[in-house]
């Protein structure tokens, strides 16, 4: 659903939202007025360790997590000690976890399993913010990193980032008209990250897919070797478009089953081939159980530019 929504988004003319505009505007009322409120009229909690809140003001995928890996590792590369807490979405996380090797995405989520196996932070999931952070709050910590979280104004923030992807919209209206859950406006210019970003002019980064590995026998490939030159596309994520992208311009041919953000695979959505099926390290957090043999992860890394850099080390 939220695929055909996007694509109204991108090709409707703007004359057909016009019947919209009045419901933009009631959304506009409620969302200013529920900042207000948290913001300005009500006790927020403030943690003790200091809180950095990567987000995103529009639906669909921007590179939110991605970017809070490589945030993470950086800021651990230069000795400090990292946390992170996850909503937990998609899952039955309720009471606040901390994940280990043996957590499952069905409890904790599939972000929360993915979180662990890219950085060396304490991970916790749960589905309050709040009660995740105080429940780790009194450990010493240079940051708490918030994957998500820029609309939970209960809590205080020392540090936010705000992830939009480079020219994904020419439609910059509010909900239902547009795809943006609040206004740019809320929040200053120099808090904005683009994603999906290869020049220099402001703070950037792209991703591209640097390996790929079987996933269970952890042997990696190369994307010209002739094993992938028939193979499926396995995912469940916000935006594959980037993703189906890449994989053309880098010569592979594939079929593909596109699954909505957070989908719980069970072995009815895994295709039944002998084909390499190609999934992304989120996905495969949810089938490495099933332990198959032509599983292959698509490994990402993120490729910041200078401008970025220099604002990431303000927190070192």
């Amino acid at each position: 659903m939220h695929k055909v929504i996007l694509y109204i988004w991108h090709n409707l003319p703007k004359i057909f939202l016009i019947p919209f505009l009045p419901l933009s505007l009631f959304f506009f009322i409620i969302i200013f007025i529920r900042k207000l409120y948290f913001t300005k009229l009500i006790s927020r909690y403030s943690p003790v360790n200091k809180i950095i809140i990567v987000g995103n003001i529009v639906v669909g995928g921007s590179g939110k997590t991605p970017f809070t890996i490589w945030l993470s590792n950086y800021l651990s590369n230069k000795k400090k000690k990292i946390a992170i807490v996850s909503s937990g979405y998609g899952s039955l996380a309720r009471e606040v976890s901390i994940i280990t090797d043996e957590s499952r995405a069905d409890q904790v989520g599939d972000e929360a399993l993915l979180l662990k196996k890219s950085t060396s932070a304490e991970i916790v999931s749960s589905n309050n913010r709040i009660k995740s952070t105080k429940y780790i709050d009194n450990k010493k910590f240079d940051y708490i990193i918030h994957d998500d979280g820029l609309q939970h104004y209960k809590m205080n923030r020392n540090y936010e980032f705000i992830i939009t992807k480079f020219n994904q919209y020419h439609n910059n209206f509010l909900l239902p008209c547009g795809p943006l859950r609040e206004p740019k406006a809320f929040h200053s210019k120099d808090k904005y990250i683009l994603s999906n970003y290869y020049d220099s002019d402001v703070p950037g980064f792209h991703t591209k897919i640097s390996k790929i590995r079987n996933g269970k026998n952890h042997k990696y490939y190369s994307f010209k070797d002739n094993l992938f030159n028939n193979s499926y596309l396995l995912t469940a994520i916000a935006d594959s478009r980037d993703l189906i992208k890449e994989l053309h311009k880098n010569n592979l041919c594939f079929d593909k089953k596109i699954y909505p953000d957070h989908h719980n695979f069970t072995l009815r959505d895994i295709p039944s081939t002998t084909r390499p099926i190609l999934v992304t390290e989120k996905d495969f957090t949810k089938l490495k159980e099933y332990n198959l043999d032509n599983i292959y992860i698509l490994e990402q890394s993120v490729f910041p530019n200078d401008k970025l850099i220099k604002m990431i080390e303000k927190l070192v």
